[in-house]
């Protein structure tokens, strides 16, 4: 019997091939998970499996008879239960309509936890390893998203610093174009002014035609 005819064998008493499965790979990851930790798994009627460390030793090659050292090793093994034994050679019958192995008590398990417990641990463990992925994807997208944002802001920063210059500028450029008119207009005053002296300096002439024609007048009346 492989693996995919145990499930058929108990398909029907967990309620489907699925959900058989899904039991039968826990139940095996559970133990290969605690016999590599250094455990030993222990199912009460049906056997125990445990982790064996083997030194290193001096073996020979079947084929070439030739000594070959074999190095320091860890192989699993499993012994089977009394019951199992039992019903193996015959000295008990197998049950009809009950299970041929009882069900393990509480604490069977060495260290006292049982194979469930240790497949809660196990999605738990996964389940926190899930959420700090997220929580780190989750940090990596914020991280993305500030720096767009610093951009802008520094963008934001450096158009208002230059807002000012230019209005500095403007403002200055304002009062440069006023001193340019205000200078004009002072040149073109002073260009003026002299005109004004030429005709007070022919205001006399006129006097003295004035006079002179009184002159003329008075000599003729004598």
């Amino acid at each position: 019997m492989n693996k995919a005819q145990l499930v058929e064998a108990i398909a029907d008493k967990l309620g489907g091939r699925q959900q058989a499965a899904d039991a039968v790979d826990a139940v095996l990851d559970a133990i290969v998970r605690a016999v590599v930790g250094g455990e030993r798994v222990s199912v009460t009627g049906f056997g125990s499996f445990e982790k064996v460390d083997r030194p290193a030793r001096y073996a020979r090659n079947p084929q070439t008879g030739e000594r070959v050292r074999v190095k320091k090793t860890s192989v699993p093994r499993f012994r089977a239960g009394q019951g199992f034994k039992d019903l193996v050679s015959g000295s008990k019958k197998l049950p009809k309509n009950d299970i041929a192995v009882k069900k393990a008590p509480k604490g069977s398990l060495t260290g006292g936890a049982s194979a469930t417990v240790k497949k809660a641990a196990a999605k738990k463990a996964a389940t926190k390893k899930a959420a700090a992925k997220k929580t780190a994807a989750a940090k990596k997208a914020a991280a993305k998203k500030a720096t767009p944002a610093k951009k802008t802001a520094a963008a934001k920063k450096a158009a208002a610093k230059k807002a000012p210059a230019k209005k500095a500028g403007t403002a200055a450029a304002k009062k440069t174009a006023a001193a340019k008119k205000a200078g004009a207009a002072k040149k073109t005053t002073a260009k003026k002014a002299p005109a004004k002296k030429a005709t007070a300096k022919k205001a006399p002439a006129k006097k003295s035609s004035a006079r002179k024609t009184t002159a003329k007048k008075a000599a003729a009346r004598k």
